[in-house]
């Protein structure tokens, strides 16, 4: 009787709330949505007649970064004049923001109608959430006939629901450490579940080369007869310059010995690494794939990568006097990044918004933060949550000293009655605590 209810009155939020609440979500209950095999996107797949196989995709996996490195290739790809598929997790203010097209988000009506069509098949095989919206995807860019499909990993790679498809090209943006419970707990172990994307004579970029993790890629590649790419033995990177409008990043190349610069919109620093793997994967794309992309467009397509593909919540500016910052870095390697870049920043007195989920290493992140700044300790509205009590109790640990706060839009409210219009406000910890501010 639900089932005919559901088919015959869904909206969009109904669908929403639908998928919400049947679906286990990794986001908010975390290790138990987790299903450990590819079976479900397999059957998923197969019952809507493989979309995965028709069109042509390009694969990202990594700790930090392969976001960015997913958002770049798509604008690049986009200003060429193709039409690129974008696929990528998690949303922060919109569900749809995980599947795009040009920049554009997909339907409600597609959401609302895929739903349907899938729904004997989620009360037969019981799939996770992420599962689901990889299946939505795929149909989607299948339905939209997209020249090129960018598929980012959820977690891992071996044993993600995207690594159901063969791409021409590989992508891998660096190993760091992150839900070790899950993938490992040494680099190396985390690296053997990132290279588990790398397919047969499919070619293959390393964004960062690193002593305990190179051998893991180099020996998968070989196996599966992959040329292999590390970009930092190509490239250097050498200076940024902060322009009004966009970043200069500078770079040698070490085989000509030549320098050259990618402007791009993409304002952190910490970008640097991500511009120059997407880079290298242009040019494989270019020169082993037989994909066109000429210089002009390229060098459009690094320009407006916020433009093309509507990218948020990366040292995302949103507001001036005082100076407002979104960004999502949440493990010991992102907020490294972000605390460099501070350190580049002007400003009087820094104001820290910040909240957690548990099952991360919170005192390695905790260690890095700046202790002369004022913090507002939030939680995000999740089950996965890093109870506030919980939170202040190990920020006090590290000097870190703050008032709670129930709700992130609470602690923002709080930070702006108390930031002068020279401070800067930096809102992260976590993907959801961004989401609920944006």
């Amino acid at each position: 009787m639900q089932i005919v209810f559901l088919r015959l009155f869904m909206n969009y939020q109904k669908t929403l709330d639908y998928l919400y609440n049947k679906l286990p979500m990794f986001s908010r209950i975390g290790e138990k949505a987790i299903k450990k095999d590819l079976t479900n996107t397999l059957l998923l797949c197969d019952f809507l007649d493989n979309p995965q196989h028709r069109f042509k995709s390009i694969h990202i996996a990594g700790t930090n970064g392969k976001g960015s490195v997913s958002h770049i290739l798509a604008s690049v790809l986009q200003a060429q004049g193709y039409k690129v598929g974008l696929y990528t997790s998690p949303h922060l203010k919109d569900f749809r923001e995980r599947i795009k097209i040009n920049g554009e988000h997909c339907t409600e009506e597609f959401v609302i109608n895929f739903t349907e069509k899938i729904q004997s098949k989620i009360d037969e095989i019981e799939p996770s959430f992420f599962e689901i919206t990889v299946a939505m995807a795929f149909d989607y860019f299948a339905q939209q006939q997209v020249d090129f499909a960018i598929i980012e990993t959820g977690l891992g790679g071996r044993l993600d629901s995207t690594n159901v498809i063969t791409p021409i090209i590989s992508i891998v943006t660096n190993i760091s450490y992150d839900h070790q419970h899950l993938l490992g707990n040494t680099l190396a172990e985390i690296a053997t579940e990132k290279a588990g994307i790398i397919k047969t004579k499919i070619p293959v970029v390393i964004g960062k080369k690193d002593t305990e993790t190179e051998n893991v890629f180099i020996h998968k590649a070989k196996l599966e007869n992959a040329p292999i790419f590390f970009t930092d033995e190509i490239y250097q990177f050498k200076s940024i310059i902060n322009n009004e409008l966009s970043t200069s990043f500078q770079y040698l190349n070490k085989i000509t010995t030549t320098d050259f610069i990618i402007d791009s919109d993409l304002r952190a620093n910490y970008q640097q690494e991500n511009i120059l793997t997407a880079f290298l994967a242009i040019e494989i794309l270019n020169t082993k794939c037989n994909v066109k992309i000429d210089l002009k467009n390229e060098k459009q397509g690094f320009l407006n990568v916020v433009k093309n593909t509507n990218f948020i919540g990366r040292w995302q500016q949103l507001q001036s006097k005082p100076t407002i910052i979104a960004d999502v870095g949440h493990n010991e390697a992102g907020v490294q990044k972000i605390i460099e870049q501070l350190q580049t920043e002007k400003y009087n007195k820094l104001h820290i918004i910040y909240g957690a989920v548990k099952d991360k290493d919170i005192h390695s992140i905790l260690a890095l933060l700046p202790k002369n700044a004022i913090y507002y300790f939030t939680e995000p509205p999740l089950p996965r949550k890093l109870e506030v009590e919980l939170l202040i109790e190990m920020a006090n640990e590290h000097q870190l000293d703050g008032e709670k706060f129930a709700h992130p839009t609470l602690a923002l409210t709080a930070a702006k009655e108390a930031a002068s219009v020279d401070d800067l406000i930096l809102i992260t910890g976590s993907f959801f605590v961004v989401s609920e501010v944006l």
